[in-house]
């Protein structure tokens, strides 16, 4: 590519749900990203398409390392998510395509340094190293010294470079992480932090007037700051519930569309990269804050393996503030609702083991003393009543009934869609239009359903 932008038109993604159920959303315990401790990454131009249909030039990274040749990177927007192993040694070589210098930053890394090639290639800047424009080269090498949540970003000309794209997200992997060990899948190697799936929410917003201006060739004035797009992981709604890698979406690889078991441990990561504050609220339960900032929630961290995450908070919302991550564990198992979840047990494709009538389903994790409860709520006219396409035609978990005439649906397995966004409405729109901007669900699907 190198610097030349492709520009595409076309509409957004929509009634994406029912591809990312079943072709393949990443919606198991990893987070897609480059693994390792060398990276490449490549600062270049391009354009990223929104729910609105319209389509927006950038800046950003590339993979600089890809399979098909350096003359074939693809930009994306947010920079690929860099996966490291704590107290790696990391190297990530820059090159720079755009027009102006350019520099990498590693908040909450340790022993960060530059490299300068023998050419003399780099530029000294206020923050870093800079990579000259044109093709300019620099390689940082930092220390991974602690796990957590991180990110990346350019140092230079800050409130251009980030508004334009030029960051990404950075997870440590705590001594001893075995993706394949259920014990030994933590975000910080305590039992608190232990999860079953994880996902990433990196948050950022945009002011398409800005990026129009930079693609003219214009100056720009930030201090009239005012965005009209909301994302998560580069995407708005509906296009972040479309499945990862799809093809109407070269620029942006990474969807946000959450989905979990009953009883399984989530771990949410957050990352803000805007210039606001994100009231990040999940529906159908609080989560668990672990940690801010790479740092546990701990009141002794000397004695963090025995006690924890200790000071750990239950959360209506995380608020996402500039520059800050987070770690949050989210569980759902529907206790004390006051009726069975999964409604008839002739019904299920598994059967119940409530053998603690005091205690979860050792099966279904459903809260037992609620088992066989019927919903306590009546609708006295249904012609009146309108269930949406998320509905399956049943208000229990993994139950499929008829819908009326005419209905479509996009819930073909029976699952619970709880909606999570941003508590600012605003930010639920892309571009004034609704539904948009920072908003996807979490899917609940039944434990006998497969997630992919």
């Amino acid at each position: 590519m190198r610097g030349t932008p492709h520009r595409k038109f076309g509409l957004g993604v929509l009634g994406v749900v029912v591809s990312a159920l079943f072709f393949g959303a990443p919606a198991g315990a990893e987070i897609p990203g480059l693994s390792g401790t060398s990276f490449s990454l490549v600062a270049t131009s391009g354009y990223i398409q929104n729910g609105d249909g319209n389509n927006l030039f950038f800046w950003g990274f590339a993979d600089g390392n890809p399979p098909a040749g350096f003359d074939n990177v693809q930009v994306q927007y947010p920079g690929p998510t860099l996966i490291v192993d704590q107290n790696a040694t990391v190297t990530v070589t820059l090159t720079n395509w755009l027009a102006e210098p350019v520099s990498l930053v590693f908040p909450g890394m340790e022993n960060v340094t530059a490299v300068t090639p023998l050419a003399g290639g780099g530029i000294r800047g206020i923050l870093a190293w800079e990579a000259p424009p044109g093709g300019g080269t620099l390689t940082y090498t930092f220390t991974a010294a602690r796990p957590g949540t991180f990110y990346y970003q350019s140092g230079t000309n800050l409130d251009k470079q980030l508004e334009m794209g030029l960051f990404g997200a950075i997870i440590v992997r705590p001594a001893g992480f075995d993706n394949n060990v259920p014990a030994n899948r933590t975000a910080y190697g305590d039992n608190t932090s232990r999860f079953d799936r994880e996902f990433l929410f990196l948050l950022s917003e945009m002011d398409d007037r800005y990026h129009n201006q930079v693609e003219a060739g214009q100056q720009i004035d930030t201090t009239t700051f005012f965005p009209t797009y909301w994302f998560m992981n580069g995407r708005n709604s509906p296009d972040a519930m479309a499945e990862a890698n799809a093809p109407s979406l070269p620029a942006q690889p990474y969807n946000a569309l959450p989905m979990m078991h009953p009883g399984e441990r989530v771990l949410v990561r957050i990352v803000d990269m805007g210039r606001d504050q994100h009231p990040w609220h999940t529906h159908a339960n609080h989560s668990l804050v672990v940690a801010w900032d790479g740092m546990p929630l701990t009141s002794d961290p000397a004695n963090f393996t025995a006690l924890g995450p200790d000071l750990a908070e239950f959360a209506f919302s995380v608020m996402a503030v500039p520059g800050r991550t987070s770690e949050s564990i989210y569980e759902w198992t529907g206790k004390d609702l006051g009726w069975d979840v999964y409604g008839d047990p002739t019904n299920l494709l598994t059967a119940h083991g409530c053998n603690n009538p005091a205690g979860f389903d050792t099966v279904t994790s459903e809260w037992c003393p609620d088992h066989g409860k019927p919903i306590p709520v009546a609708i006295p006219d249904q012609k009146e009543w309108d269930p949406g396409p998320f509905y399956g035609g049943s208000p229990f978990l993994g139950v499929r009934d008829d819908l009326a005439p005419g209905k479509g649906n996009l819930n073909t397995n029976g699952s619970f869609f709880q909606i999570w966004h941003s508590h600012a409405e605003k930010e639920m729109t892309t571009n004034d239009v609704f539904p948009g901007g920072m908003m996807t669900f979490m899917v609940v699907v039944h434990p006998e359903i497969p997630i992919p």
